[in-house]
């Protein structure tokens, strides 16, 4: 790790041709990303179904998390993973600088690490990662919740697109969510019942060992999440 230098976010998405070729590969990539120049932190991920973040699971689809040492770095993973990503049936990817948040994720502070968004990113769109450890004990209400927040938020104004995440062991589960701007997050977060209120039994029913709550500038993307760059026409800017 280059020590007090800011690091680069990213998030990749990628749809397999095949379930058993994505499972597959989440096992050889784990190997892989080990041995990355420039890979300070990793995660790799398995995807919900569609735009829902409830119960359920895409197997054709998994995501990565990464955090680099800077854009060379990332570049040259770009180059690594070109050809992987040409056969893919599907691949987007972006670029993310860290907007603000609290909370870990495996006791990392990974907001700490990244480079800061740039002066009034909070008016162009926002990425947001959120993610918790679900304690064995409220698995049950964890899941009765998820759906009915999952439907209220495909309806919210503002919201680009999302995607539901997770990482082994059964437990440890997140979204990947796309705002037109940060005002737009926030008026779901505060406005909608559903949400306000499993908020509130995170807290008071301590639902979770872990959790963040990441908001970030995502200033470059390329390749297509469902059929499209849900930010292509906002950022302005594409990676080649």
């Amino acid at each position: 790790m280059l020590a007090g230098m800011p690091a680069v976010g990213s998030f990749h998405l990628v749809r397999s041709t095949s379930a058993l070729r994505a499972m597959a590969r989440l096992g050889t990539d784990r190997r892989m990303l080990g041995a990355v120049p420039g890979l300070r932190f990793w995660r790799l991920l398995g995807t919900g179904s569609g735009s829902d973040t409830g119960p359920g699971a895409d197997l054709r689809r998994t995501a990565l998390f990464a955090i680099w040492d800077d854009e060379a770095s990332l570049e040259a993973f770009h180059v690594r993973m070109a050809a992987r990503w040409a056969e893919a049936d599907e691949a987007w990817h972006v670029r993310l600088r860290a907007l603000g948040g609290h909370g870990a994720w495996r006791g990392r502070a990974v907001l700490d690490e990244l480079q800061p968004a740039s002066a009034g990113a909070a008016a162009s769109p926002v990425a947001i990662i959120t993610r918790a450890d679900v304690r064995l004990r409220s698995w049950r209400p964890f899941r009765a919740a998820g759906r009915p927040v999952s439907e209220e938020l495909q309806g919210a104004d503002g919201l680009l697109a999302v995607v539901g995440i997770g990482e082994a062991p059964v437990g440890r589960l997140g979204t990947f969510s796309l705002w037109r701007d940060l005002a737009a997050a926030r008026a779901y977060a505060t406005a909608m019942p559903g949400h306000r209120e499993v908020v509130r039994r995170t807290r008071s029913e301590h639902w979770y060992g872990e959790e963040l709550f990441a908001r970030f500038e995502p200033y470059a993307s390329a390749g297509s999440w469902d059929g499209r760059d849900p930010l292509r026409a906002r950022t302005g800017t594409n990676m080649p």
